[in-house]
């Protein structure tokens, strides 16, 4: 008996079914993170390849405890860290561990962590993994945020710290994080943790992220996290914060510890694409511009929109889901993002580089009419 086909039947019949597909090299992809579309740039990938041959080993072959660490990760480290004003970084697998990192290691008995109620799956897991008292609030309220941290302060006289996590941009609603969370962090003493996995490389004057779009220069209280399987091309993930807390999280954080270090040619492939966003940053931003005066105009919007995500609001699964099939007959692929990801389902719209603009525009004047 197959214990587990009665709740496959159940996500047939709800629409949420979902499997894995290959799609042909062919289509033009509005799916993807790769929002600068560095994913399929060759000279990219050959610079990559070249870099890490002047190194003797190729592979980790370990956790970074252990032998791991390379002077590749090390290099790319302080260019991260040095580029985005912090004072220490720390690569490492995933966005989704880094994560799990960061909340489970650093939240601890008798702290209190605010959490955003859109916030990432993997951040939302790592909170059942801790001892800290976990608080949600609504979804970029920051009056929801601070009345919450004002009763939890009231009602307990023994907190020890305080931490926020927020994310710079949600992947699905496409909003940008407040800047006065900032300021609620300051003002309560907080350490303020960003996801940026969706930010770094979208948004701000030198395309760095939340902290550069907002005009906020790092402070020890402050937390960065951000991918490298996204704007900048490659896979993997980091995070960046004060010398004590990287530390801290060498000797705490279970994913980093205990998992083989970051593959060397993904850290090889993300310093070349890190390289080259900082070198075009003046014309990428002139492209990402482009790609949302087209959607403000074939949407028939009031203004621009403010990232690369657009995510479009559809009755039933079952409609989100047509949707892309209709899409998929023209070559043309976008997400149909279902529960529980979203509460309503959505055509998520990745208006990303790498298209030729009358693409975009013949994708949304069938949006237009669906």
């Amino acid at each position: 008996m197959n214990y587990y086909e009665k709740e496959l039947q159940a996500l047939q019949k709800a629409n949420r079914f979902r499997s894995r597909k290959i799609y042909s090299n062919d289509i033009y992809d509005f799916a993807s993170n790769d929002y600068l579309g560095l994913g399929s740039n060759l000279t990219q990938l050959n610079k990559a390849f070249n870099k890490l041959k002047k190194y003797q080993t190729y592979t980790p072959k370990a956790s970074m405890l252990v032998n791991g660490y390379t002077t590749i990760h090390k290099k790319f480290e302080d260019k991260l860290a040095k580029i985005n004003q912090f004072e220490s970084a720390i690569v490492v697998g995933s966005g989704f561990l880094a994560n799990i990192s960061l909340i489970e290691s650093l939240c601890r008995i008798r702290d209190l962590l605010f959490v955003d109620e859109k916030y990432h799956a993997s951040g939302i897991l790592a909170t059942k993994l801790t001892n800290a008292q976990v608080v949600t609030f609504r979804h970029n309220n920051t009056d929801d945020l601070e009345q919450k941290i004002r009763y939890h302060k009231q009602k307990k006289s023994n907190i020890n710290r305080i931490i926020i996590a927020i994310e710079g941009v949600y992947s699905m609603e496409a909003t940008i994080a407040s800047k006065k969370f900032d300021t609620i962090a300051y003002n309560n003493d907080a350490i303020l943790i960003v996801d940026e996995a969706h930010s770094s490389g979208t948004i701000g004057k030198n395309l760095l992220g939340w902290f550069d779009y907002h005009n906020i220069k790092p402070q020890p209280y402050h937390i960065k996290m951000g991918t490298l399987g996204k704007a900048y091309g490659s896979y993997g993930a980091y995070i960046l914060a004060t010398k004590h807390i990287i530390s801290y999280l060498e000797n705490r954080a279970k994913p980093i510890i205990y998992s083989t270090a970051l593959s060397l040619f993904d850290v090889s492939l993300a310093s070349v694409n890190l390289k080259y966003i900082q070198k075009n940053k003046k014309q990428l931003k002139k492209q990402i511009n482009t790609n949302q005066q087209i959607v403000k105009q074939y949407l028939q919007l009031e203004k621009k929109p403010k990232t690369l995500i657009i995510p479009i609001l559809t009755n039933t699964n079952q409609k989100a889901l047509l949707m892309q099939q209709k899409l998929l007959q023209k070559n043309f692929l976008v997400g149909a993002i279902r529960q529980p990801t979203v509460q309503k389902p959505i055509l998520r719209v990745i208006i990303r580089l790498g298209n030729d603009p009358k693409k975009l525009k013949q994708l949304l004047q069938i949006v237009t009419f669906c």
